[in-house]
């Protein structure tokens, strides 16, 4: 097949966004070559490839929260296509998260999201042994239970949703490295994509790129700070991307192994603690700060899969590469630290991990995050014709921001995606913060060096 020359849209990324776009835009733009997306390797070849693949809403944030509940709709309109498993999903957190745990529970009734809540230590303990016989963490206060939610298998999903494009007419484009964008000559409107392979003429351009989101923010010359209404009132500013290693990894166990008291696949299962936490190894102590770790089974069979809070790339965010990515990179790697306390605070949490750290290997997972100066995500529209989706990392479980987006294109604005216009920052319209260790929750903007308070907050391992 030869080269295209032109389209109605090219969209860049070939992971869920870009996928989740195409298929739903196919829906209205029905002619064979009327979108094509652009990969520069293969689909599911980045960060999406090798999500842990958890779906949740469990977020403190309204608009998160609602965002989230449509994905979480979309997910479970084709389980068998995702290779989605909707087993739930736990939360489960010391005092100090009670007040914004309650919150996210009440938000959730009032959108109609199905969970339980369980508050007191005595309570909670009780709930958890009822389903896990070993459950042993210590300064439980409050669980969460998602009845929805659960996780996907990533390249499966991803693959789906390939499948489901190209049966719609969508041409997907793979090998093709994007290089520039050609500009109109009366305005700043995008007429084609550059790339190495020649020119794509086109009327609408959506990047989708995840981590890749940086090189092509920088190709169209957008602004490499941003200005930041605080609390305070004054104006901050701050790099415009910060880029966080994600921490991820797998103990090799048998792939029933984590079952609950019935003998059914468990919820994912996401712990924030306050309790010191010892190595399972060594017996020395690791933190005695907040510190939160998330797990579940492996979704190739390899055992139980999980991590901890990403560690901040200490570089500018253009001195970051990026590629190879994930566990091809010879620079951002899992490390012993990592390893040690994800495996002791799995032991923190059920007996059956005690002295299993053994059993750790680095899995098909992790990987850089490019983060935006929340941490939340931008989707909004850029010269006109260009749309940008930049997700903070927040990516995969969002399978259904591509129907939004589709409508935006197609002229209908999603009241789901106004909250996350890249004008809310200089206009100090930011979304709440929690007391949660992990940064998609917990970036404040109260003084003039607006990642200070994450800093001083994050568990000593990070």
């Amino acid at each position: 097949m030869s080269f295209p020359k032109k389209a109605k849209v090219v969209i860049v990324g070939g992971g869920i966004h870009g996928l989740s776009t195409a298929w739903k835009l196919s829906e209205t733009y029905k002619n064979p070559g009327d979108i094509i997306v652009l990969d520069k390797e293969d689909t599911a070849a980045g960060a999406s490839g090798i999500a842990c693949g958890v779906v949740r809403n469990n977020y403190f944030q309204p608009a998160m929260r609602e965002l989230m509940a449509h994905s979480v709709s979309v997910w479970e309109s084709d389980p068998k296509a995702w290779k989605y498993n909707a087993v739930g999903y736990l939360q489960i957190s010391p005092e100090v998260m009670h007040e914004d745990v309650t919150s996210i529970y009440e938000q959730q009734k009032a959108i109609g999201y199905e969970s339980e809540f369980i508050e007191g230590e005595k309570d909670c303990t009780k709930y958890m042994k009822g389903m896990f016989d070993d459950w042993q963490a210590q300064g439980i206060t409050s669980v969460l239970h998602e009845k929805k939610g659960g996780y996907a298998f990533n390249k499966d999903s991803i693959k789906a949703l390939e499948k489901k494009s190209l049966n719609n007419g969508v041409n997907v484009v793979k090998g093709v490295k994007v290089t520039g964008f050609k500009r109109g000559s009366n305005s700043k409107a995008v007429t084609g994509v550059e790339t190495d392979k020649g020119i794509i003429d086109c009327e609408q351009v959506v990047v989708g790129a995840g981590p890749w989101v940086r090189d092509f923010w920088n190709m169209l010359e957008l602004p490499k700070t941003a200005k930041i209404k605080g609390q305070d009132g004054k104006i901050h500013e701050t790099e415009m991307w910060k880029y966080w290693m994600l921490q991820e990894g797998i103990i090799g166990v048998e792939p029933d192994f984590l079952k609950t008291n019935d003998g059914n696949q468990p919820p994912v299962i996401h712990v924030d603690s306050t309790a010191p936490l010892y190595s399972d190894k060594t017996k020395k102590l690791i933190t005695d700060k907040i510190w939160g770790i998330y797990y579940k089974p492996d979704i190739e069979g390899l055992g139980v899969q999980g991590g901890t809070s990403p560690y901040i790339v200490k570089k500018h965010f253009d001195q970051v590469n990026v590629d190879p990515y994930g566990i091809e990179s010879p620079e951002y790697q899992t490390t012993d630290a990592f390893s040690d306390m994800w495996c002791s605070a799995l032991a923190h949490c059920q007996k059956r991990f005690e002295g299993k750290s053994d059993l750790y290997r680095k899995g098909p997972s992790g990987g850089l995050g490019c983060m935006t100066p929340d941490s939340f995500p931008i989707f909004d529209r850029f010269f006109e014709n260009v749309y940008m989706i930049a997700d903070a990392n927040h990516g995969y479980k969002m399978i259904g921001v591509g129907e939004l987006v589709a409508k935006e294109i197609l002229g209908t604005e999603s009241d789901l995606l106004k909250p996350f216009r890249f004008n809310r920052y200089e206009k100090g319209e930011l979304h709440p913060t929690s007391n949660s260790p992990f940064p998609w929750s917990c970036l404040l903007y109260t003084s003039p060096s607006p990642r200070d308070g994450l800093l001083s907050r994050m568990p000593s391992s990070a």
